[in-house]
C-alpha cells in the first residue's frame, strides 16, 4: 500500500524515506536556533551544536546556524515578514536546498514557509524521526517508528500538493482531483496506522513476557540509561563483549540489548543498553518508545552515563533525571559515570556532579580507566539490594533451599541437627517464605 507521489507513481507510506521525501542526494542545510528574549547565549548555542549533531547524523551538511531572535510570534510564519525575507537572502547566498527549525513547527507554518522560500522546510522532531527510522532494526522499533511517522506526517499531508494546484479545478460543487487524492491518502495513512497498533500491540506483549521472565528470576537487573552519545552502548561491550553498535552520532542504539555481567565477586547481573534520552524528544516517539524506556523502570538498579566532555555535561544529566522521573524509577539504586575524562577540557562539571550525586564514578571507557572502579561500585549496590542473610529453615524443609537455590546466590549450606543453616543473597522480593527463619 502507498501514496502517490507527484508524477502519479505509487511510494510506500514508509519504508525509510524522509517523510517529505528528501531526496538521496545530500541536503545542504541551514539550520534555524529561535532564541527566546530571557534565553542565555550559552543555551541558544547549546541547542545549535545539538541541532547540528542531529542533522550530521541524520546525513545531511550543515552551511549556517542562523540564530533568530523571537520576541513573537507570526501565526502564519511563526517569525515574522522581516526575518522571513532576512532567511529567504541566507537561502540565496549559500545556495541551499533545506531549512531547518529546532523546534516544532505546525503544518500552517510549513506550507507558508515552503511557498515563499520555495525549498524543503522541516523542523527538529521530523531530523529525529529520520534518524530513528534509518537506524530502527529489531520488528518492534521499525513499527514504533513507522507508527510515529505516520501520526506525524498525517496533518502534513496537504504539503504534497501546495504547488501543484490540483485542488483547483472540477465542477462547481464537486471536489477536484487534488482534493480526491488527498482524502485517499488520509485514508490509507490512517488505516496503516491502525494496523500498526495492532501489530504492536502483539510484539509489546511478547516483549512483556520476556521481561516478565527475567523480572521473575533469580538474577539481578541493571539498566544503562543516559544522554545520547554518551558511552552506554561503549560501556555494554567493555564490559560483556556485546558486540553493540558504537558510533560517534546520535542515537547509535534504538533498540535495547541484554547482557549477563560476572562481577569480581563472582555476583551474576542482567545489563540492558537503553535509548538515548535527548532533550525534547518528539511525544510521538517517547510513546512509541515507552516499552524500550521500560527497561530502566523494571531494572533493579540504573547505571547514568554522563559525557564529561560533554560542554553542557549538567544539562544532558538533569534531561536524563526528567526522563526517569516520567518512567517514574528515580527512587532506584544509582550509580552516576561521568565518563570521556580523557577528553574533559573543564573539570567544574564534573566537580558539581558530585556535588549533585553520589556515588560518581569517573571514567574513560576508551581507555579502560575507572572500569574496574565501576565494577566494585555494582557490587556494593547489588549487596545493598540482596544484603547478606542467614536462614536455619527446618531439616524437612527441602523446598526452601530449593527456592533459595533458584532465586538467589547461596555462599554457604550446612545441614546440622538444629537445621539448614543457609547464608545467602536474595532479593526482597523472593524472601517471603524465609521470613520465619530468619536468624536474628
Amino acid at each position: 500500500m502507498g501514496i502517490q507521489n507527484n508524477n502519479g507513481e505509487e511510494q510506500p507510506i514508509s519504508k525509510g524515506k524522509h517523510i517529505h521525501e528528501i531526496q538521496e542526494t545530500k541536503q545542504q542545510a541551514l539550520l534555524l536556533v529561535l532564541t527566546e528574549p530571557q534565553e542565555s547565549t550559552q543555551e541558544s548555542n547549546r541547542r545549535g551544536e545539538e541541532l547540528k549533531a542531529l542533522v550530521d547524523t541524520m546525513g545531511s551538511d550543515t552551511l549556517r546556524v542562523e540564530q533568530i531572535s523571537l520576541r513573537q510570534t507570526n501565526s502564519a510564519t511563526l517569525i515574522g515578514s522581516g526575518k522571513v525575507e532576512v532567511v529567504k537572502a541566507l537561502i540565496d547566498e549559500l545556495g541551499v536546498n533545506l531549512v531547518i527549525f529546532d523546534r516544532q513547527i505546525n503544518p500552517r507554518v510549513q506550507r507558508n514557509l515552503e511557498k515563499i522560500w520555495e525549498i524543503t522546510v522541516i523542523d527538529r522532531d521530523e531530523v529525529i524521526l529520520q534518524i530513528f527510522a534509518d537506524r530502527a532494526a529489531t520488528k518492534e522499533a521499525v513499527l514504533q517508528v513507522e507508527l510515529a511517522r505516520l501520526e506525524y506526517s498525517l496533518p502534513r499531508l496537504t504539503r504534497r500538493w501546495t504547488s501543484l494546484g490540483r485542488q483547483q479545478g472540477g465542477v462547481k460543487g464537486t471536489r477536484g482531483e487534488g482534493e480526491k487524492q488527498l482524502e485517499l491518502d488520509r485514508r490509507q495513512v490512517q488505516d496503516r496506522i491502525v494496523a500498526l497498533k495492532a501489530q504492536l500491540e502483539k510484539v509489546v506483549q511478547q516483549r512483556s513476557i520476556q521481561r516478565s521472565a527475567r523480572i521473575e528470576g533469580s538474577i539481578p537487573t541493571g539498566a544503562i540509561v543516559g544522554y545520547t552519545n554518551s558511552g552506554k552502548s561503549s560501556l555494554l561491550n567493555a564490559l560483556t563483549n556485546a558486540g553493540v553498535l558504537v558510533e560517534d552520532k546520535l542515537f547509535a542504539t534504538l533498540d535495547p540489548t541484554t547482557r549477563q555481567v560476572k562481577l569480581p565477586g563472582g555476583e551474576e547481573i542482567l545489563l540492558s543498553d537503553t535509548v538515548g534520552f535527548v532533550s525534547d524528544l518528539p511525544h510521538t516517539l517517547v510513546d512509541a518508545f515507552k516499552s524500550t524506556l521500560e527497561e530502566a523502570k523494571y531494572a533493579d538498579f540504573l547505571i547514568i552515563v554522563c559525557d564529561a566532555s560533554h560542554p553542557d555535561m549538567l544539562a544532558n544529566y538533569a534531561t536524563t533525571i526528567e526522563v526517569l522521573e516520567e518512567l517514574g524509577c528515580t527512587d532506584k539504586p544509582a550509580i552516576v559515570l561521568a565518563n570521556k575524562m580523557d577528553l574533559v577540557q573543564d573539570g567544574f562539571s564534573v566537580s558539581r556532579l558530585r556535588t549533585l550525586y553520589n556515588p560518581v564514578i569517573e571514567t574513560s571507557i576508551k581507555t579502560g580507566e575507572g572500569i574496574e572502579d565501576l565494577l566494585k561500585q555494582m557490587g556494593e549496590t547489588l549487596h545493598e539490594l540482596c544484603p547478606t542473610t542467614v536462614y536455619v529453615l527446618p531439616n524437612s524443609r527441602h523446598d526452601l533451599v530449593a527456592h533459595i537455590h533458584r532465586f538467589g546466590q547461596v555462599e554457604s549450606i550446612d545441614y546440622t541437627e538444629d537445621g539448614i543453616v543457609v547464608k545467602t543473597r536474595i532479593q526482597n522480593r523472593f524472601q517471603g517464605p524465609l521470613h520465619p527463619f530468619r536468624n536474628a
